[in-house]
C-alpha cells in the first residue's frame, strides 16, 4: 500500500483534439463515481462528487481546452473541498492501458521490473547515510520503497548506523511511500522480545474492508539501537508514510521531532482508472496511532522543536550532542569543541533580501527573521538560499533553481530554471 503526494502527482497532456462540454461531463461523472466507489469516507465522497458537479454546471472547467489542464482543475478542487493532499487527477492513457492488462501475468512481471529498476536508480530512497561528529548516524531518506524490492538497501542502511551513538533520520523532503519500509525501519528502534505496535489501519480492496495492525519485527538484518536516542527531521513537504514514522515515534516516546509542521497526509491511497485515459489518486484508508487512535489528516505533526526545515540537522545535531553528554559527561569537551561548526551562520544584508521578498504569480517569498521563505499553495514552503548573480537555491531541491530578473532596477520576475534548461517565469505582483 502507497501514498503519493497530490502536488507531486504526474499530470500528463496528450495530443488529443480539444475536449467538449460533453467529454469534460463525461470525466466528471466517471471520476464522482470512482470517487465514491474508492474513497474511505463514503458521505464525504457523495458531498465532494456534488461539488465537482456544481463546479461543471458553472462552467468552472469551460477554459480546460486539454486533457491536463482539467485534470489539473479537478486536482485543485477536490483538494479544496476535502483538505486532503492525498487527492489527485492525472492524464495517463498508458497507464490506464496496463491497470486494465493486469490480468496478465507477464505484463504484471514487466512492470515489477520496471519499478524495481526506477527504484535502484533511487537507491530505494537511502540518498545519504554517513556519520556526524560525535558519532552519530545520519540518515537521509527521500521517499519508503517496496521492501520486497528495497530490502537490501535497507538491511545496508540499518547495519551502517547499529554503531551509532544516536540516530538522525533526516524526512524533511520525504514524500511518503510504502509504511512496510517504515515499519523495518523503526523496528531497529525497539526490543523484538517485546510486542509493541506501530500502525493500526483499515482500507478498501476491491470492494473489501481489510483491517491490519502492523508491529515491531522479532528478526531483523542489523542490531537493535534500544535505548539510543533518535531525531527525526521533518518539514512541511514531509507527507504521508512519512509524517506516520515521525508521528508514531513521537506518540511512542521514542524520537525526538525538530523542523517544521508536516503536511497533514495520513490516509493510505491508492490510483483507479477513470476513463481510458485519466486516473484518479484516491485515499482508500485511515491509519491510527498505536495510542489512542488518531492521526494527523488536515493537521500535520507538530515537532517537539519547531525550527525553520532549513536549521533542522544543525539543530538535532546539537540536541544529540547535548543528550549524550547528559548520558555521559565526559564527552563535554568534544562537544564544546564542535559548537562553532553547527552555529547558525551569517545571513546576506537585509536590504538585498528585502528587495526580492513579495507576491509572484501563484507563489510568494517572505523575509522572515533574516531569511527568504518560498511559499505555494499556502501550505508547503522551503527556504531559499541566495547563490550569487540572483541565482537562489531551494531548501532540499536539486533539479531546479530560481533566478531574480531585474527590470529597471527593480525586481520584476522570479524565473524557475529547471536542470535540463528549460525556464518559467513568474510576474511579481506588488
Amino acid at each position: 500500500m502507497t501514498a503519493t503526494t497530490a502536488w507531486l502527482a504526474t499530470v500528463a497532456a496528450t495530443d488529443e483534439a480539444p475536449l467538449t462540454a460533453a467529454d469534460k461531463r463525461a470525466v466528471v461523472e466517471q471520476l464522482a463515481r470512482t470517487l465514491e466507489a474508492n474513497y474511505v469516507f463514503p458521505d464525504k465522497a457523495r458531498t465532494i462528487a456534488a461539488t465537482l458537479h456544481r463546479h461543471l454546471d458553472a462552467g468552472d472547467y469551460d477554459g480546460a481546452s486539454d486533457r491536463g489542464k482539467l485534470a489539473s482543475a479537478l486536482t485543485d478542487d477536490l483538494v479544496e473541498a476535502s483538505n486532503d493532499l492525498h487527492f489527485a487527477v492525472g492524464v495517463d492513457p498508458a497507464w490506464v492501458a496496463d491497470y486494465v492488462a493486469r490480468q496478465d501475468p507477464a505484463r504484471v512481471a514487466a512492470l515489477r521490473e520496471e519499478e524495481r529498476r526506477s527504484e535502484a536508480g533511487r537507491n530505494f530512497g537511502f540518498a545519504g547515510l554517513r556519520y556526524l561528529e560525535g558519532n552519530i548516524a545520519y540518515v537521509d531518506l527521500t521517499h519508503f520503497a517496496d521492501p520486497e524490492l528495497g530490502y537490501d538497501a535497507a538491511a545496508a542502511a540499518m547495519r551502517f548506523i547499529e554503531n551509532g551513538d544516536a540516530v538522525i533520520y533526516d524526512l524533511r523532503y520525504n514524500n511518503g511511500g510504502h509504511l512496510e519500509m517504515a515499519q523495518l525501519l523503526a523496528s531497529q528502534l525497539f526490543r523484538g522480545d517485546k510486542d509493541q505496535e506501530l500502525f493500526d489501519y483499515y482500507y478498501n480492496l476491491d470492494g473489501r474492508r481489510v483491517e491490519r495492525g502492523q508491529w515491531v519485527l522479532p528478526a531483523l538484518p542489523a542490531k537493535r539501537l534500544t535505548g539510543k536516542p533518535v531525531y527525526v527531521l521533518t518539514g512541511s513537504t514531509s507527507f504521508s508514510a512519512a509524517e506516520w514514522f515521525a508521528y508514531t515515534l513521537k506518540k511512542l516516546g521514542r524520537a525526538t521531532l525538530v523542523g517544521e509542521r508536516t503536511a497533514g497526509g495520513a490516509h493510505p491511497v491508492d490510483r483507479k482508472p477513470v476513463g481510458t485515459d485519466f486516473f484518479l489518486q484516491v485515499p482508500i484508508g485511515q491509519i491510527r496511532d498505536p495510542i489512542d487512535r488518531g492521526d494527523f489528516e488536515g493537521q500535520g505533526v507538530a515537532p517537539d522543536h519547531p525550527v525553520a526545515s532549513a536549521d533542522a540537522l544543525a539543530v538535532a545535531h546539537r540536541l544529540a550532542l547535548a543528550d549524550l553528554v547528559k548520558a555521559d559527561p565526559a564527552r563535554r569537551a568534544d562537544t564544546d569543541w564542535l559548537a562553532p561548526d553547527l552555529a547558525a551562520r551569517p545571513q546576506p544584508s537585509a536590504a538585498a533580501l528585502k528587495a526580492i521578498a513579495g507576491r509572484y504569480e501563484g507563489r510568494r517569498i517572505d523575509l522572515v527573521d533574516g531569511k527568504l521563505l518560498y511559499t505555494w499553495r499556502d501550505r508547503f514552503r522551503l527556504t531559499l538560499e541566495p547563490l550569487g548573480g540572483d541565482l537562489l537555491a531551494v531548501e532540499g531541491v536539486r533539479d531546479f533553481r530560481f533566478r531574480i530578473v531585474r527590470k529597471g532596477g527593480k525586481v520584476g520576475a522570479l524565473e524557475r530554471i529547471d536542470r535540463d534548461g528549460t525556464t518559467q517565469s513568474y510576474a511579481r505582483l506588488d
